[in-house]
């Protein structure tokens, strides 16, 4: 049984484990506004905002697409689709906005955009700040059918302060309830544990059951497959798996455990600090929607040889912490490099009944660089054909802990050790970068596929790696220049 909060009222309903909310809204609760495209997570047209409480008990939404979210996630959680917005004949702002600009014209895209507005207007309240292209960019690039083309929409966006705030009371009210007296989900079928003691049982107890955390990849299964689920242990709950902790590993590297559970928007802030190049990545890696519900240990343990986030970690010198229960009835933790995980073609070193409690991302060291670049048929919400991620300091003039790491040129993301030791303790000059493009020959013999040929990739890597020469020599042109103009200054 699943509890929730749809468009400010209480609702309970049933539902199967592999039932999506576009599903449940649309087949049992007759909540039809919210529409159904590609059912893979990809055109925005089912986007619906999801309520969780903040830090200080007041609620705050974030966009998420219907067909890819798990139903009995909405448990103890305020769900709000396009029927809630309006009051009367009173339209919200984003509903007012996209009227007035002429935001609409078939109308089938247009509630995931009224609701990817919606989620806009919301963080705007919480959070004011300037509306850049950057903002909207984010904010609507799941939304990708746009039949009255973009300008309108984009008005509609930067106009909805300007009509009267017709919001909804129970927007904010709803927060007064009290989520754990809502029933927790079908412990035969969907189980939600909430520590990591309760996770280790069910894992313990189920250990073939399918792990879910924000199911932008495993739901395809359901959507596309029509793949039934005996057992789902959701592992969104689990405080432990959703901790970002600070700390100091037994060989003096400093940096951050990440919980498996930790969304990539949660991680934004941290990397925009400390890695620019992977905060840029995320701008990148499918749509705000997805960034709202995916998770990187969702996007690690899936061990796809094109994801995103693999080579950046490999890059950086990750490790993982898995955990699993032990012989009696506690927890059993490990930990491991990353680089040791992938073990072949969707194949990795979890056992049977464990999971990744946390992901290690080292802090910078001084004079350390990290570049990444994603090759993809399109610049939004797609999926890579080849990603590179390089990571190196300079001393003395030459590359020291070089670590180059691509996805899309095996079956598993992968470092490239030949190309590294090309470069190693060398000049980054043309003739090292020529030795290391030599090199990739021996480090991979990519596939052939709809992304891209082998000649393709095997290219495509090697320009990566002059693109980095590049980049490196611009880097040193513009740090003399720097040096000139304040000699000059003085």
């Amino acid at each position: 049984m699943i509890d929730f909060m749809l468009n400010g009222r209480p609702c309970r309903s049933e539902a199967t484990p592999e039932t999506s909310v576009l599903e449940l809204l649309r087949e049992t609760l007759g909540a039809t506004g919210t529409k159904e495209g590609c059912a893979s997570g990809d055109c925005g047209a089912c986007t619906v905002a999801i309520g969780e409480p903040g830090p200080n008990g007041e609620l705050r939404y974030h966009s998420a697409n219907a067909c890819i979210t798990p139903a009995h996630q909405l448990n103890g959680r305020y769900l709000v689709t396009v029927e809630g917005l309006a009051q009367g004949e009173s339209l919200h702002p984003a509903q007012a906005a996209m009227v007035e600009c002429h935001g609409s014209q078939c109308g089938f895209c247009t509630p995931g955009i009224v609701m990817s507005l919606f989620t806009l207007h919301e963080q705007q309240r919480h959070a004011p700040a300037p509306l850049t292209p950057q903002r909207l960019e984010a904010a609507l690039g799941g939304n990708l059918c746009r039949c009255t083309g973009y300008r309108p929409i984009r008005d509609a966006a930067l106009s909805m302060n300007q009509h009267p705030d017709n919001r909804p009371q129970w927007l904010d009210a709803a927060a007064a309830t009290k989520t754990t007296e809502m029933a927790s989900g079908d412990e035969a079928a969907f189980l939600q544990p909430t520590t990591l003691a309760a996770l280790v049982d069910c894992l313990k107890r189920h250990p073939k059951a399918r792990l879910v955390a924000g199911a932008t990849d495993l739901w395809l299964e359901a959507t596309q497959r029509l793949a039934h689920f005996e057992h789902v242990i959701d592992v969104t709950r689990v405080a432990e798996l959703n901790d970002i902790d600070e700390t100091t590993l037994e060989d003096g590297r400093s940096g951050w455990w990440l919980g498996a559970a930790v969304t990539y928007s949660r991680l934004e802030p941290l990397f925009e600090e400390h890695y620019d190049a992977f905060a840029h990545l995320l701008h990148r890696l499918g749509s705000q929607q997805v960034r709202n519900r995916g998770t990187l240990g969702g996007n690690v343990a899936n061990a796809s040889p094109i994801g995103d986030t693999p080579p950046v970690l490999l890059a950086l010198g990750s490790r993982l912490r898995l955990v699993g229960p032990d012989d009696g009835h506690g927890v059993r933790e490990r930990e491991l490099p990353l680089e040791d995980f992938f073990l072949d073609y969707k194949r990795t070193a979890l056992r049977e009944g464990e999971a990744i409690r946390a992901i290690f991302l080292p802090r910078p060291v001084a004079g350390q660089t990290l570049k990444v670049w994603k090759l993809s048929k399109r610049r939004e919400d797609d999926i890579s054909a080849v990603l590179g991620a390089f990571a190196w300091r300079m001393e003395n003039g030459v590359m020291r802990d070089v670590r180059l790491a691509f996805g899309g040129m095996a079956a598993i993301p992968k470092r490239a050790a030949h190309a590294e030791a090309a470069l190693e303790g060398k000049a980054p000059d043309a003739a090292a970068f020529q030795a290391a493009r030599q090199a990739l020959g021996k480090d991979f013999q990519p596939m052939s596929d709809v992304r891209g040929s082998a000649h393709y990739r095997q290219l495509s890597a090697a320009n990566l790696l002059e693109r980095l020469r590049l980049s490196i020599a611009q880097a040193e042109t513009d740090s003399s220049r720097e040096v000139m103009l304040h000699a000059y200054a003085h």
